[in-house]
Order: structure tokens, then C-alpha cells, then sequence
């Protein structure tokens, strides 16, 4: 059974990763980058900051619990621990890889994909935090977008970034649970 999900993962990413373009391939590299949401990080710290008041201190030190549990997490609890390849590393495929930049992004193991794991730990925290409608279709969005550019860079299976951002998602929302009891606990003392 198994070796079927595997075999159908593998088959998946061949499948998406083969849907490049010349014009897609420095959009995709641009969006997986760490740096480039820097600018969408700063307007979410202000709104935060213009919503929140001086609490918004709680919700940006539980964001970035978010990141740290989701990045080590990832990394410690799954990809050193089950050790599967990522797709351009695999012997059995690394040539029937698309990879616009050339190389294979990050380590030898994908399973979970951090940056899935990060990017919706960071979506689901706000989603709580800001409830807004739109708020929401925009960073849940974004960060399907981000996940989905490392299966288009060659550098995660669909699997990999499937259970990273279910790994993300609940690190974010048990955060959350995490400040909103806080605030809760401070509200009634």
C-alpha cells in the first residue's frame, strides 16, 4: 500500500512539475524565496500593530513561535527522521526533472516540505488573528502558492508539501489557541 502512495506521489510530480513555462519559471523562483515576502510581513505587522495596539506584541511573538515550531519541526520530527528523498535527489527520476534554477533546492530530504509548514503555520495563525474575508482568501492562497512552487522548483513531492502544510496548519492554530488563551487568562486577571 505503501509503495502505491509513493509510486502515485511520484507520478503526481512528474506531472505538475512538467507544467513550466519560460514565463512561470522566474515567478516561481521568485515566490519560493525566504526574502521575498519581507515587504508582506512588514504590512502585516502594521496592521497588526494599527489593530491590535501595543498587544499586537503577543500575536508577533506567536507568529514567530509559529515559524520556529513549524521550521523545526519539519525538520527534526520528519525530514531527518523518515529521510526520503527529494524528487531532484532521487536517482530514479533526477533526470526527468524540470529545475528552472538549475540545482536542487535544499537538502537531501523533503518529507514535510518546511516551507509549506511555514508558510500556512503563519496563514492559519493570521486567519485567526485578522478576520477578515478577504484577509483570509489572500493568505491562504499565498500560501498555497508558495507550496506549490517548490513542487514546480523539483524540489518537494506533493506529499512533502500536502503534509507540511497540514503540519503547519495546526502548529498555527494550536498557537493561536495558545494567544488567544493568554489574552484571555490577562483579560480576566
Amino acid at each position: 500500500m505503501l509503495d502505491w502512495i509513493l509510486n502515485l506521489d511520484t507520478q503526481l510530480f512528474l506531472l505538475l512539475n512538467a507544467l513550466h513555462t519560460p514565463f512561470f519559471d522566474p515567478i516561481m523562483i521568485f515566490v519560493s524565496g525566504k526574502l521575498t515576502w519581507l515587504p508582506l510581513y512588514l504590512l502585516i505587522v502594521l496592521y497588526m500593530y494599527k489593530h491590535f495596539g501595543w498587544r499586537f506584541v503577543w500575536p508577533l511573538l506567536g507568529i514567530a513561535l509559529v515559524v520556529v515550531l513549524a521550521d523545526q519541526s519539519s525538520v527534526h520530527l520528519f525530514k531527518n527522521v523518515f529521510q526520503r528523498m527529494r524528487p531532484c535527489h532521487n536517482p530514479i527520476i533526477k533526470d526527468l526533472i524540470y529545475l528552472p534554477t538549475g540545482r536542487c533546492a535544499g537538502g537531501r530530504f523533503g518529507f514535510v516540505s518546511s516551507h509549506a509548514a511555514n508558510v500556512f503555520g503563519v496563514a492559519v495563525c493570521l486567519v485567526f488573528l485578522i478576520k477578515k474575508r478577504w484577509f483570509t482568501i489572500f493568505i491562504l492562497a499565498w500560501a498555497a502558492l508558495v507550496s506549490y512552487s517548490r513542487i514546480y522548483l523539483g524540489a518537494h513531492y506533493p506529499g512533502d508539501v500536502f503534509f507540511g502544510a497540514i503540519l503547519g496548519a495546526i502548529i498555527g492554530y494550536s498557537v493561536w489557541n495558545l494567544i488567544y488563551g493568554i489574552n484571555r487568562v490577562k483579560r480576566i486577571l
